[in-house]
């Protein structure tokens, strides 16, 4: 790969029905890989296979197209696995997002040096349009930025590389049962590390995520932040080894959840009291994502990706007017800790279904 010695790689795209984003991430991910010539896998995870015509079509050589129509984003990571016993690295990336000049250098490179069993490229967050103020005062769709080598012990799978024999090895899968619920990528990866596997940050390997007009609504900010407190709570709850360690976590994360909601609370009484509709917006945020977590220590499942009419991101708004008009002046960090695991779009598991 580029000045060292070639590999087997392959890079996996999951796809939903989202033609207008395959028909330019496809070509951008062959570009950014041709010197190497690594294979494109795109992995079509509707029912009736819509995505067929147009990659048969239109990928060329070097791509390939598989239907996982069994439901849900996990499924479509296990069929990646299984179409590439040959690579020696899968890659995968979402079908909204784009590389910046250097990612497939920076990725594979970090690799080779580290010898670890996964590499975790950055994130960055593109609107589709300019956001509204209350958007980039809230930071609600900053990523985590780490040093290169950092080791980490969690991921999501939108830019990750990993060394297949060692996941073979290792006898790790992508846990079905939170298909729908998004987390499986949370749990892939820690298990992975509870297993031996190493984690390395690669700040250099840069993707771009496209960030539609209908993420940019207060409504689902506090729906993703419930669902990530609840999914995190739940990937713990399987891993633990026995009935004591899972009593151990159950009672971690009601301690933890519901000092989330006490703290988001106040945060939320601050900002009624300063007139702050973005405060308000990050106290209820912290509060959604501690509800999530006691719920998911309780045994409930709050399902994201549930394929229904509206998709996964219709809904009642919460708070729609208020926030909306945050004045621009807003603190661009009002009542955040930064970027970091646990502001919002850090989290593991965001592809939309």
């Amino acid at each position: 790969m580029g000045q060292g010695h070639a590999v087997t790689a392959v890079v996996a795209m999951l796809t939903y029905r989202r033609p207008d984003d395959l028909r330019v991430a496809v070509p951008a991910f062959l570009a950014a890989t041709a010197h190497d010539g690594a294979d494109l896998l795109v992995v079509d995870n509707d029912p009736d296979g819509s995505a067929r015509a147009w990659v048969e079509a239109h990928g060329g050589p070097r791509v390939r197209y598989v239907h996982e129509p069994r439901p849900g984003i996990a499924a479509g990571r296990n069929r990646a696995l299984d179409e590439c016993p040959d690579a020696e690295v899968l890659v995968f990336v979402d079908d909204d997002e784009r590389p910046e000049p250097g990612w497939w250098d920076a990725l594979t490179a970090c690799h080779r040096a580290s010898g670890a069993a996964g590499v975790v490229g950055a994130v960055v967050s593109e609107f589709v349009h300019e956001p509204e103020p209350w958007v980039t005062a809230g930071r609600f769709f900053e990523r985590r930025r780490l040093p290169t080598g950092t080791v980490v012990d969690v991921a999501a799978t939108n830019n990750l590389l990993l060394d297949v024999a060692v996941v073979r090895r290792l006898g790790v899968r992508f846990d079905e049962r939170f298909g729908l619920s998004g987390g499986s990528d949370t749990l892939f990866t820690r298990d992975l590390v509870r297993r031996g596997g190493r984690l390395v940050w690669c700040d250099e390997a840069v993707v771009v995520d496209r960030v539609p007009a209908d993420r940019m609504t207060p409504g689902w900010v506090l729906r993703r932040a419930r669902r990530s407190g609840n999914s995190a709570s739940r990937a713990e709850l399987v891993l633990a080894r026995d009935a004591g360690e899972r009593a151990a976590v159950r009672a971690r994360y009601l301690a933890r959840g519901a000092v989330r909601v006490v703290g988001g609370g106040v945060r939320v009484a601050a900002g009624v009291l300063r007139r702050d509709p973005v405060l308000r917006l990050v106290g209820r945020r912290n509060v959604e994502r501690g509800r999530g977590m006691v719920t998911g220590a309780l045994g409930h499942v709050v399902v994201e990706y549930a394929r229904t009419t509206g998709g996964p991101d219709a809904g009642a708004d919460p708070e729609p007017a208020r926030v909306r008009r945050a004045a621009a002046g807003a603190r661009a960090g009002a009542g955040t800790t930064g970027a970091g695991p646990d502001q919002l779009c850090a989290a593991p598991e965001r592809t939309r279904r």
